[in-house]
């Protein structure tokens, strides 16, 4: 596990590992994530990514291991406390649809008791690039899949959370909606100095988005690198393949 930034760890995951039934999802992986940090966690389907993800909120726990958040231990912590403190956006969005763009936007403002939870959507939809008197009326079925991501990542931003969790957020989408979502995510965390972990099957999308790249391999990390060390110097033969595969590095 590479050492936190000088604003120090907001998560750490510490030789977690974890297993569903006789498959052992997670084997001892150490990451950190530091303040204001975007960490991609990238590898091919089973590598663990997901299910290292959803540590971090205590969607699963450990079997054996640790995680921590902002330096205490997330089993101490009540995980529907820390979910609504998290953002978090899974892969189809999650956008309740029998409720219209704003009630979804506010939902964690609502769970928490934020008197002013209409304003806090409308401001995070305005991030998104989703103009509210247009937007906030409307059913999930009405929007297109980008504006449907896009709605989720406000949900998720409404609380104004320190960290966001995003589970391929935009793999479903069209190259040109995904392209625009990239730019729109890179600007918001710039913005609001967000530490965000990325799970994410696209190495080019890793390198665009990141700060840092975290490749597992069957449960375990294979590198932990910045996307120029990662170019610059593979660490083993799995590494350099998949940097083939995505035309990162030539061959």
């Amino acid at each position: 596990m590479r050492e936190p930034g000088p604003g120090g760890a907001v998560l750490q995951a510490e030789r977690v590992s974890t297993r569903y039934g006789q498959i052992l999802a997670l084997d001892a992986v150490s990451v950190s994530v530091g303040r204001a940090e975007c960490v991609a966690l990238i590898g091919e389907s089973g590598s663990g990514k997901t299910t290292l993800l959803r540590c971090f909120n205590r969607l699963v726990d450990p079997d054996q291991g640790r995680v921590l958040v902002d330096a205490v231990n997330a089993a101490e912590l009540d995980p529907i406390a820390l979910r609504r403190r998290i953002g978090y956006v899974p892969q189809d969005g999650g956008l309740l649809p029998h409720w219209r763009v704003q009630r979804n936007v506010e939902l964690v403002p609502w769970l928490r008791g934020v008197p002013n939870r209409s304003e806090l959507a409308e401001r995070a939809l305005a991030l998104v690039g989703l103009e509210p008197e247009l937007f906030a009326d409307r059913w999930p079925r009405e929007l297109s899949g980008g504006q449907r991501q896009r709605v989720a990542v406000a949900r998720a931003l409404a609380a104004s959370p320190d960290v966001i969790l995003l589970d391929e957020p935009f793999g479903a989408l069209d190259a040109i909606t995904r392209g625009d979502l990239q730019v729109t995510f890179a600007g918001i965390r710039r913005e609001l100095r967000i530490s965000a972990v990325l799970v994410t099957h696209d190495l080019n999308e890793a390198f665009l988005l990141a700060d840092r790249i975290v490749v597992l391999r069957q449960g375990r990390v294979e590198q932990d690198a910045s996307p120029s060390q990662l170019r610059e110097a593979p660490a083993t033969a799995y590494v350099r393949q998949l940097l083939l595969r995505a035309r990162v590095l030539a061959a």
